[in-house]
C-alpha cells in the first residue's frame, strides 16, 4: 500500500526504456521538475510501445525501479490535456495503470502455424 502522501507523477511521452537509474532521474528532474532523490514521491516512465513500464523511487539510501513488462496486455498511460509533460496520480489509479488491458485482436500463432513440413 503506498501511503496518501505520496505523489504519484507519470510522464505521458514516452521514454526509452534503456534509460537507467540517473537518465530516468534526469527526465524527473527536467520534464517533471522534481528532484527523486528528495524523496515522497513515485515517477512513472512507459515507453512507446505501452508494454513496458519503469517506475522510479528514493527508499532513503538511494534510488529504486520497479521495472514491469507485459506479454498480452498494454499499460493505459494517462494522456495530458494541458500539454503538460506529465501527470499527477493517485495511489488507485497506479494500480491501475500498472494491471494493463488486454490487446484486442491480437492472436498468437500456434506452434503448427510457425512451423511447416514443406
Amino acid at each position: 500500500m503506498i501511503p496518501a502522501e505520496v505523489r504519484i507523477f507519470v510522464c505521458v511521452a514516452p521514454v526509452d526504456m534503456r534509460f537507467g537509474f540517473d537518465r530516468l532521474a534526469q527526465v524527473a528532474r527536467e520534464k517533471i521538475g522534481q528532484d527523486p532523490a528528495a524523496g515522497g514521491a513515485l515517477f512513472v516512465f512507459a515507453g512507446r510501445s505501452a508494454t513496458r513500464v519503469k517506475v522510479l523511487w528514493f527508499e532513503g539510501h538511494g534510488l529504486c525501479i520497479l521495472y514491469k513488462r507485459l506479454h498480452r496486455a498494454v499499460f493505459e498511460v494517462p494522456v495530458g490535456t494541458d500539454g503538460s509533460a506529465f501527470l499527477r496520480i493517485d495511489a488507485s489509479a497506479l494500480g491501475h495503470l500498472l494491471t494493463g488491458v488486454a490487446r484486442e485482436g491480437r492472436r498468437r500463432k500456434k506452434n503448427n502455424e510457425l512451423h511447416t513440413n514443406a
